[in-house]
Parts: C-alpha cells; structure tokens; sequence
C-alpha cells in the first residue's frame, strides 16, 4: 500500500543500516528515499520501454512533501506521454553551453578572420554575449533572448574614467552612453555563431537571423585639398618618418591601417607599380592585386633604403621581426598639427575613394582598387559622383544650346 507522506513522517522516518524507500500512498511510484547517512530525499520508480527507472526529484527539507509530491505527477504526465524523464535530464546534462559555443567559435572561427577583426569579435563574446550566457543551454537561446542582450548593449554601460594621473584611487564611472552600432555588430557575430552552431549540430535553428538592427547614421568625413595640405606638411615636418611613411601610404593607395603597417617589399612589383596584398594580412581574406601611383612607387624605394638590409617590412617596428603596432600617439600628434581633430586614419581611405570619384571613377573601379566584396559597401560613394555628372551634362548643353544671333534694330 504505502504511507501517506507527510512532514511528520519524513521527520520521524528512522535511519537504517541500509538505504530504503517509504512510499506514498496518494501517487504510485513516488516515496521517500533514506540513506544510511541520514540523508533523505524524494524519489519516483517508473518503468520506461520495459525498464525500471529511478530518477530522484530532490533531497528534504530543501523540498517540501507537498511540492515534491505535485513534481512525481508532474512526471507521471510525461511518461504517460511516452516520454522518460531520465534520459530528458541526463541528455540535458551533457547538452553544449553557450560558453561551449563560445569557445568553439573563438578556437575554430575567429583564426580564419583578420587579426584585428578577430580580436574585436572575440572582445564581443567574451565581454558582452559570455557575461549574461555562460550557463545557458545552446538550444534555450530564443530571438527574445538576443533581441534583450542586444538592447542591453545598445543603452551602453558605464566605464571607469581614464584618471589623468597616477593614483592608486577607483577612477569614478563615466555614465553610460548608447552603443547601437556595437549591437548591430555584435547581432551579426551572434547570427554567424549561431549559423556555425547548426552545422556543428548544437541546435537546429538561429535565433538571431532576423534580429531588430539599430538605426546606423555612416559616417563620411572626407578631406578637403587644404586639410591634405596641412596634413601633407605636418606629416613632412615630424621627426617620426617612419610613422608618417604608413599614413602617406594610406593616402596613396586607400589602403586599411593594417594593411599598410604591415606591408613587405616581396608584395611590391616596383617595375609593374603593382602591390599585391596577400590573403593572409587582407580583411576579406583574399589575394588584392591593385596598381599603385609613381609616388607610392618612390615612397617603398626610400623605405627600402631606411630599414635594415634583409628587414621584409616597409615600417619595422621596435620588437624584431614584427611591423609597427601602435600609431595612436602619432595620429593624435598629427590631428593637432594639421588642425583635424575630427578625423580618423581611416578617413583617409574615404577621401582616396572620393578623390577617385572627382577624377570620373566608376564604383566599379573603385571597388576593386580598394577590395571590396560586396558592392554595397562601395555605393556610399554614389553621391559624389554628381559632381562629374554634371560636368558632363553641362559639356553636352554646351555643345547643343542654340547660337545667339544679333539682331539689329
């Protein structure tokens, strides 16, 4: 038959040299367990595909009798359903984490990635998507959970000050300040991730394919022929030649920071005027064979003669074998000389392209000189090309209005 279990029985229930089970007369399969130890705990016997199984519900006091014994019928539900709540719990214990995903995708993605993007990715995972994630299942992730994560990000959090000098004092926090395009990055990370998820057979479908992108303003700064000027003569009057020989090359080429700091003489065909940027240092992760200017051409010819003969970078840095890393202080020296506060290194690959346009480029063209995948990414440039449209339009009026005659009186 059984007993009617209550508090009381639990309490009063003795300990034994071996472990037994008092059970419950109200729901079959479901007793107290005792240990020799003197633990006790709630468990239920069922039977699945023939079987006996015994799965434990959870220790007293830290259940209640009336508790444990409403979640025995709540299982007794599902096996009626022909499920086994057994191997449910055992499946989900050894089910992938999102810290597994993480992990994964850090280990196998991000080393097919550029360095610098790989780095900013993996900052995105491990600061911002592992803090809130660590212990959830992969498969409990829904668009509602990636849709609040990404919210977070985007109201932004507070950071500690950059104290202005050396103190051993907690720097106070800056208030947050709205980061709605780090969410959009970090949504486009987490709809990779998710997407590599399905082919590694951690979950079915991505939560985050169609996740809700923060309204983005591109920014567009491009230097005007006295800016270039300045910046020209500033970066001629600094003493670090070696520094103002990367952002001249940026200049030249339109190429990326790393691109250019990281630059070998073996990339170069000087005769051809070619530079053959390799895989390996490129965003896109391709071979980009472009032509360069004369003037690039003479530049990599006196930095052939400044760096130390067998060197195979344009701009060593100071730890051997390795390019130029930091240029931070040295841009920062050239805004306030040239008078560009506003302006970032990559500007200059956008007044490049814009320059290109002026001279009656095609985004077509334009897209190839400066790598792009996708030709999306070169149309932020179409409306520069009005200027010489309506050069040409005008020549075409020009040639086709009506003479004028003098009529005399």
């Amino acid at each position: 038959m059984g007993t009617h279990l209550t508090e009381r029985v639990v309490k009063a229930a003795e300990i034994g040299t071996r472990k037994y089970v008092v059970f419950d007369q109200d729901c079959a399969g479901f007793g107290l367990c005792v240990y020799e130890s003197g633990r006790k705990g709630f468990v239920l016997i069922y039977r699945s595909s023939g079987r006996q199984r015994r799965l434990t519900i959870g220790t007293w006091p830290a259940w209640s009798v009336v508790t444990a014994r409403e979640e025995a019928k709540r299982l007794k539900r599902e096996i009626d359903k022909g499920e086994d709540p057994l191997d449910t719990r055992q499946s989900t214990r050894t089910a992938p984490l999102m810290k597994d995903l993480i992990d994964r995708f850090i280990e196998e993605h991000l080393p097919k990635l550029e360095l610098t993007n790989a780095s900013d990715q993996k900052s995105m995972m491990t600061k911002l998507v592992l803090a809130d994630w660590r212990n959830r299942l992969v498969t409990d992730i829904t668009p509602t959970d990636v849709d609040r994560l990404l919210t977070k990000i985007a109201e932004g959090r507070a950071r500690p000050a950059k104290p202005k000098t050396k103190t051993k004092r907690r720097a106070p926090l800056v208030p947050a300040r709205p980061t709605p395009i780090r969410a959009n990055r970090v949504g486009e990370v987490l709809r990779k991730m998710f997407t590599l998820s399905i082919q590694w057979r951690m979950r079915t479908d991505n939560p985050a394919t169609g996740f809700r992108k923060r309204p983005e303003t591109a920014r567009e700064r491009f230097l005007s022929f006295d800016e270039i000027g300045r910046l020209a003569e500033a970066l001629a009057n600094d003493e670090d030649q070696r520094a103002a020989g990367i952002i001249r090359l940026c200049m030249l080429t339109g190429a990326r920071l790393g691109e250019a700091r990281t630059a070998t003489f073996d990339q170069f065909n000087l005769d051809l005027a070619i530079w053959t940027k390799q895989a390996a240092y490129t965003k896109q992760r391709r071979t980009h064979r472009v032509p360069i200017s004369h003037e690039a051409v003479a530049l990599i010819r006196l930095r052939r003669d400044a760096v130390p003969k067998g060197c195979p970078f344009l701009f060593p840095g100071d730890v051997e074998g390795q390019p130029v890393i930091e240029l931070k202080r040295f841009w920062a020296r050239m805004r306030e000389t040239a008078e560009i506060p506003d302006v970032r290194i990559h500007d200059l690959r956008h007044t490049f392209a814009s320059l290109l346009v002026s001279g009656g480029a095609s985004l077509e063209m334009i897209g190839k000189l400066l790598g792009h995948t996708q030709a999306g990414t070169t149309q932020r440039y179409a409306h520069l090309i009005e200027s010489p449209l309506r050069a040409g339009v005008n020549a075409v009026g020009e040639m086709l209005k009506p003479r004028l005659r003098v009529v005399g009186e």
